[in-house]
């Protein structure tokens, strides 16, 4: 057992430095799903038949798809047609592209949860329908959309684990060198899953944090809904 935890802090320093990729892969790709994600719902919502139908069949295959194809495809496959990109350039783009599958559903359904009627009230007073967007449906759809988001980022940090199969320096691809190394396996991925643990933790405590301070308080939605 000692041994164990002398073998456990001894490699941390390691595990730390594919931490700190983890935590990188997990914000930008994050920013990445929500920024595709943001503008998939926006034409879901608003966009004409053509551009929804793409988008709709965008959705369809992300959200039916592996993630492991998913990454293979663009890791290994894109070079077939001319286009190789670095494992961590493959990895930020898999890894957002998915996410914004789902972040577009979330950021749909919250749109679509803000009355219409606002909409043609700011259109009455002479708003664009891009400013409506903007200063009327999107800030309350943010804020409806936040606590069912709140599962994509708890969930990101536990996806970016996938990328250690094309050799990603993450987390996991510390940890996969190490048990091959000092051939224990065991306490290494202990290791790792309490760091996970602590990722998650943290990742919990500052939404449930920004989900309390952005609350919208009970029956404020009734007028909102349709």
């Amino acid at each position: 057992m000692n041994e164990s935890l002398l073998f456990m802090q001894r490699i941390i320093p390691e595990l730390l430095q594919g931490t700190k990729v983890t935590i990188q892969l997990t914000f930008g790709s994050l920013f990445l799903g929500f920024a595709i994600g943001l503008l998939a719902a926006l034409i879901r919502v608003y966009g004409n038949r053509w551009l929804q139908r793409v988008v709709i069949g965008y959705v369809n295959i992300v959200r039916g798809t592996p993630l492991m194809v998913q990454l293979f495809v663009v890791y290994y496959g894109l070079p077939d047609v001319g286009l190789t990109l670095s494992r961590m350039t493959a990895a930020y783009i898999t890894l957002g592209l998915n996410s914004s599958a789902y972040q577009a559903e979330y950021f749909r359904g919250a749109i679509q949860a803000v009355a219409h009627g606002q909409m043609l009230a700011a259109r009455a007073i002479g708003m664009s329908r891009l400013k409506a967007i903007r200063f009327i449906i999107l800030p309350q759809a943010l804020r409806l959309a936040l606590p069912v988001w709140s599962n994509e980022m708890i969930a990101m940090v536990k996806y970016t684990a996938v990328v250690f199969l094309i050799a990603v320096p993450d987390l996991m691809g510390k940890a996969k060198i190490i048990s091959s190394r000092y051939f224990d396996p065991i306490a290494t991925y202990i290791a790792v899953a309490i760091i996970y643990l602590v990722l998650v933790a943290i990742a919990t405590l500052i939404l449930r944090m920004i989900n309390k301070k952005l609350n919208i308080p009970e029956g404020a939605l009734d007028g909102v809904r349709r």
